[in-house]
């Protein structure tokens, strides 16, 4: 499909009739930066982008395997609930924000506040992320192979943070925690399946402190 020829709406509607018929792999050529692209799929389609797109491209996204073959703008994958997003460039902010489930991969670098709110989503970022990412991560894994900006982590509950370079700062109450054999075998199984070849023994583990749960006068400065 080209977006050249026919609108962001008949591409979005063609991906929405896809469910319960055989036509599972669609091209979409001449995304020109649009916004909206394939968002609110229910189809398990093989969706190729060649080219960058706008913000919120696959938001919502339930069972579908999407390729960006190009950088990504703000919220790309965001609430996604099941699938594979794959951005083969860069991703700009809030990537993969409050996504349920499913895999958010990002081969390049990912701005501020990737990974924002996640609930269940598991992201490997090849590159680099920006500040705030994970700020009120609840549950999932984001994994970065490069550094992480300022305030990692802030306000974090649940999910589990793997970071192979530096650190600009930790957030509040976020951590960093021992890595031990089953986080390493996690974090082998995430970097296997989002084809990123990197030592898991190179990665040091961030997460919650637990201090934060419920109000303590003793802990004001940090709310």
């Amino acid at each position: 499909m080209d977006l050249n020829i026919v609108s962001i709406r008949e591409v979005n509607q063609h991906l929405h009739d896809l469910v319960g018929q055989n036509d599972d792999a669609i091209t979409i050529a001449h995304p020109n930066g649009k916004h909206a692209l394939a968002v609110g799929m229910t189809a398990a389609a093989n969706v190729q982008i060649d080219g960058h797109v706008g913000y919120y491209c696959a938001g919502m996204n339930k069972l579908a395997r999407v390729t960006i073959n190009g950088n990504a703008g703000p919220a790309v994958a965001e609430n996604m609930m099941s699938g594979l997003v794959r951005v083969k460039g860069n991703a700009s902010q809030y990537a993969g924000a409050s996504a349920h489930g499913g895999m958010l991969v990002i081969e390049g670098n990912a701005s501020a506040r990737c990974g924002i709110s996640m609930k269940g989503v598991d992201i490997v970022v090849g590159g680099s992320v920006g500040h705030m990412s994970a700020f009120m991560a609840q549950a999932g894994n984001l994994v970065v192979c490069g550094d992480a900006g300022h305030h990692l982590g802030d306000s974090i509950y649940e999910a589990r943070l793997f970071v192979r370079g530096d650190v600009d700062s930790n957030g509040a109450d976020c951590i960093e925690k021992e890595m031990r054999p089953e986080h390493l075998e996690l974090l082998k199984e995430l970097l296997t399946k989002a084809k990123i070849d990197t030592n898991p023994n190179d990665f040091k583990r961030y997460g919650s402190a637990r201090k934060l749960y419920n109000f303590n006068v003793d802990h004001a400065d940090s709310y």
